[in-house]
């Protein structure tokens, strides 16, 4: 793998004036500093629409696009919104996505939006052409009749047609946008890696739509769910709740859902990072209706059987393996067949006197490293909260030997660069060297995630010489 580095920041985490990061000119001037640092990848989470909880891992749809992320100044300069409505929205502070105005205000103006479009012809021969997209469409249309309740609880089968054409459009103007995005970031020399998560939620279009693609029962409701064992970390596991792939069925048909789901994603990415990976070596199947998950058992996945598919059609791809969590043999072997780069952690490597994976001295080249994962703290905040033991142990080996260890941080940086990883990723927070209180996500707490946001000062006091001195001199 050719060595390379690349910079983790979702596209809420953008600055500009409308509550979150979109496709506009933040965009490109990110992706120009991208380029000034002599960063090579722009890695971001899914593109998916958000839940409740604003997380993007649980979407009403694998091939939906999120609302927040259309520029609304494209829109303005199109004529399809007025500068009293720009206005209207402008964001009240520019450092957290501002998910309680974007619900409250978004979807009114992209509805007045969309009622403007004089020519919706190409907007429909658009959607029509892509089946899942146009099942998202309908589906938003129809959970909108049924007052968002869950498909299965749903008992009207009309639909507003203006709503239908809404969610056409917002498909639409997403795609083509982020298309535009995409161009000036390949233009500039900056590929884009996106983010799969493994499994897709029950009130969604992809199990509405494909029933007999995943496990449920006579009554449409799950078999079993998604989760983890417990571990260490939690008592009785994590019930995730998605329902569950029927991979025999998939089977029969050649993995068509997950073929199409990876076309999309080739359409919009360079590269994509697959979430849970080691889900499709072997799977924890908890009973549907499980308080805990306990009580659940370990199921075969397809394996190489559907990487054989994938590889088949989508070679000049870059796949990233998650391979994190409870790694088997199994799970090993799975991921060096591939022939993916699996994922390392720094701040894995140091939380143990053990020798792991995730020390840099083991980091092979068909490996993307980071210094911590949407998931994980900042390197600052994992430096903070590291037992004084573990922390000196950790700088001894980064060649740091001093009492004042936040003068670290520059030497684990260096570690990582120099080390034999083809991939070096580092969130936008250890680029600005911020602390815990800045983390995108913390695993478990419902509340106070998929925030953080940078502003365009942030982004302009970072030394942007270090990152490209470091590119330089470890031929990144």
């Amino acid at each position: 793998m050719e060595r390379k580095s690349g910079v983790l920041m979702h596209i809420t985490s953008l600055f500009g004036d409308y509550s979150s990061g979109s496709f506009g000119k933040c965009a490109k001037e990110f992706i120009d500093f991208l380029k000034k640092c002599k960063f090579s990848y722009w890695q971001v989470l899914p593109f998916l629409m958000a839940d409740g909880f604003n997380s993007p891992y649980q979407s009403y749809s694998a091939f939906s696009s999120n609302p927040y992320f259309i520029d609304l100044d494209i829109l303005f300069e199109k004529g399809l919104i007025t500068k009293d409505e720009l206005l209207s929205n402008k964001q009240t502070q520019p450092y957290s996505t501002e998910y309680e105005i974007l619900w409250e205000k978004r979807f009114d103006l992209l509805s007045k939006a969309s009622k403007r479009v004089i020519d919706k012809t190409k907007i429909n021969d658009f959607i029509s052409s892509r089946e899942h997209i146009e099942n998202f469409c309908i589906f938003m249309a129809k959970k909108e009749a049924n007052d968002n309740k869950s498909w299965h609880e749903w008992e009207n089968d009309l639909y507003s047609e203006e709503t239908l054409f809404m969610w056409k459009f917002i498909q639409y103007e997403f795609i083509s946008q982020w298309k535009e995005i995409k161009k000036y970031a390949n233009d500039n020399g900056i590929k884009i890696i996106g983010d799969i998560p493994i499994y897709v939620s029950y009130d969604s279009s992809d199990v509405w739509a494909n029933k007999d693609e995943f496990l449920l029962d006579e009554d449409n409701l799950p078999v079993c769910v998604a989760g983890v064992p417990p571990d260490y970390f939690s008592q009785d596991g994590q019930l995730w709740g998605n329902p569950l792939y029927n991979w025999d069925k998939m089977k029969k048909n050649g993995y068509k859902w997950w073929i199409d789901r990876m076309s999309f994603m080739a359409e919009l990415f360079d590269g994509v990072r697959i979430d849970h990976f080691r889900g499709l070596e072997s799977f924890w199947a908890v009973p549907y209706g499980s308080k805990t998950a306990k009580n659940g058992e370990w199921k075969k996945g397809p394996g190489m059987d559907l990487i054989n598919k994938l590889n088949e059609k989508f070679s000049d791809k870059l796949i990233i393996a998650e391979d994190l969590g409870e790694i088997t043999p199994e799970v090993i072997k799975l991921v060096e067949d591939s022939g993916y780069p699996g994922i390392r952690v720094f701040q894995f490597g140091f939380l143990g006197d053990d020798d792991n994976p995730h020390m840099p001295h083991n980091y092979i080249n068909n490996s993307v490293v980071y210094t911590g994962t949407h998931d994980n703290n900042t390197l600052l905040g994992y430096m903070w909260e590291l037992p004084m033991d573990n922390k000196k142990r950790m700088l001894e080996y980064c060649n740091y030997i001093s009492s004042d260890w936040e003068g670290g941080y520059d030497s684990i940086l260096r570690s990582i660069f120099a080390s034999n990883a083809g991939i070096v990723i580092l969130p936008i927070q250890d680029l600005l060297g911020y602390g815990g209180d800045t983390r995108m996500n913390v695993p478990g707490r419902a509340d106070g995630n998929w925030r953080f946001r940078i502003t365009k000062e942030q982004l302009n006091s970072i030394d942007i010489s270090k990152f490209k001195r470091l590119n330089e001199l470890y031929k990144r």
